[in-house]
């Protein structure tokens, strides 16, 4: 299971810490990227977002990680601010192994993972060769043919 952690509001650095810290309550973190940073993708005017993946473990099914990881995030003081807005701390499941999922409020792989840089780049680091079904291609190919404008660096 990889999961993608972002943050642009607050102390961005030490809301990933702590959202790695509370997910690790029922996840087996394995692996950790180093925090990327970035301009917001699809509503360029606020901050740019810090943001890492972490590889792991997690026995729960996908809806339960959802709604867990909506539960880490309003921990970390989240507040609804609209699609693609400033965030204290946002939680993705970008993959579960070979497992596709097609619900209307869950879509694994991360439905726009393809086309996000900010995504690939960080799960490139831990997890090059993960393979993205249904298509087969690995995390790295989707980095070297992505082709998102907006850079990301590693901090």
């Amino acid at each position: 299971m990889i999961l993608l952690l972002g943050c642009n509001v607050g102390d961005c650095p030490r809301q990933l810490r702590e959202g790695l810290e509370r997910l690790s309550r029922k996840m087996e973190v394995e692996r950790v990227s180093r925090i990327y940073a970035g301009e917001a993708w699809g509503k360029a005017d606020q901050p740019w977002f810090l943001n890492l993946a972490a590889r792991g473990k997690c026995l729960l099914p996908p809806g339960e990680l959802l709604a867990f990881a909506k539960e880490v995030e309003a921990a970390a003081g989240r507040i609804p601010r609209g699609k693609w807005g400033p965030r204290e701390l946002d939680v993705d499941i970008v993959l579960m192994g070979e497992m596709v999922v097609g619900e209307p409020h869950l879509v694994i792989p991360h439905p726009r993972l393809a086309f996000r840089r900010f995504c690939l780049a960080p799960v490139s680091e831990i997890a090059p060769g993960a393979v993205v079904p249904p298509g087969g291609k690995t995390i790295r190919d989707l980095l070297n043919a992505c082709r998102d404008p907006l850079e990301v660096y590693p901090i």
